[in-house]
């Protein structure tokens, strides 16, 4: 199950349901089964706060994934940094809610075992979130 919860910020505007069924099928498109995966949208200093305490790092970000996952399911706790989304959005001239599903796919993408750390790790990265969000955009309008 797929859930959603909004921490000291507003929840934004998206549709639960269908960004659900998308995001299960790109687990499937990578061999992986959705178990439970909380979104947690949250504002910077929450998750500056969370960087800090669980992760040792000092500085802001637009996720952290928690990876709960056992086998082929996958399953954890993607926390989501609006205030960073919306800077990142105009930083990359594309909309808040493109910028949202990037890093909501994004966080998926990491459940599934896709990393980001090298150059090719972070190209192979940026063709999945493509691939994905292009397969939204046929599933919503």
């Amino acid at each position: 199950m797929i859930s959603y919860t909004a921490q000291n910020t507003t929840m934004p505007d998206i549709q639960k349901t269908e960004v659900s069924d998308w995001l299960k099928q790109v687990a499937a498109t990578h061999g992986k089964v959705v178990g439970d995966i909380c979104y947690i949208f949250v504002d910077d200093e929450t998750i500056l706060d969370v960087n800090r305490r669980f992760l040792g790092h000092d500085y802001y970000t637009d996720h952290i994934g928690f990876d709960y996952s056992q086998g082929n399911a996958i399953g954890g706790d993607i926390y989501i940094s609006l205030d960073t989304v919306r800077t990142n959005a105009e930083l990359y001239d594309a909309t808040f809610r493109q910028e949202l599903h990037r890093i909501i796919v994004h966080g998926l993408l990491h459940l599934c075992g896709l990393r980001d750390k090298t150059d090719e790790e972070e190209e192979q990265m940026h063709r999945a979130e493509d691939a994905a969000l292009e397969r939204l955009t046929t599933h919503i309008h």
